[in-house]
Order: C-alpha cells, then structure tokens, then sequence
C-alpha cells in the first residue's frame, strides 16, 4: 500500500514495535480464512461505516479502489448501511467515499 495517513506515519515512529505488532495481526486476521480479497475489503469497509470511521471509510475504498474494486461497487457497499445504519451514518459515508473515489478519476 503506498498511501498512509500522516497520524499513522507518526505513530509508526514513535511506537515502531507497537505498530510492527498491530500491522502483523491485522495481516494475520485479514489472510486467514476462506474470504477472498474482494469480500474482505468490503466487509471492512462495512465495519468502517457502522463505526461511523471517516477514516476507516476513505482508507478502505482507496485501498478497494486500488485492489480493482469498481467505484459502483464501493457505493452499493456504502447504500447497504442505510437499513442497518441509518440514514446519517449512510450520507457521511457516501460523502467520504464519493471524495475519494472523485480523486482516483
């Protein structure tokens, strides 16, 4: 992955084995079992919009986006949280992730 928010490059540097162990289980957990990596990015992305996460949310359709997730598909993932969700946690999300998915045009 070639972008990384500046908090995260900061905090890398400042707890390197922290951030060694974090990047290690969060690898472990996301190989480990029969999901292939479409449907492991979008369930992410998911959990991102539950969490009402802005940064879960861009950081998952930039990486989604990259991995050859169409932006259609991000969207419809994104729509999916209206029922669950709710109608304001959806709306922010959509906003982030048609931001970033306009950079990528």
């Amino acid at each position: 992955m070639t972008y990384l928010p500046e908090v995260y490059k900061d905090f890398k540097k400042q707890y390197p084995k922290i951030a060694k162990g974090y990047d290690a289980l969060a690898l472990a957990c996301h190989e480990w079992g029969p999901l292939d990596e479409k449907s492991r990015r979008l369930i992410k992305l998911g959990i991102a919009i539950g969490l009402n996460s802005e940064g879960g949310v861009r950081s998952h359709v930039r990486r989604g986006l990259a991995e050859g997730i169409t932006a259609d598909e991000m969207r419809h993932a994104v729509l999916l949280a209206f029922t669950t969700a709710g109608f304001p946690t959806m709306m922010a999300a959509l906003k982030w992730a048609e931001e970033v998915i306009s950079k990528k045009k």
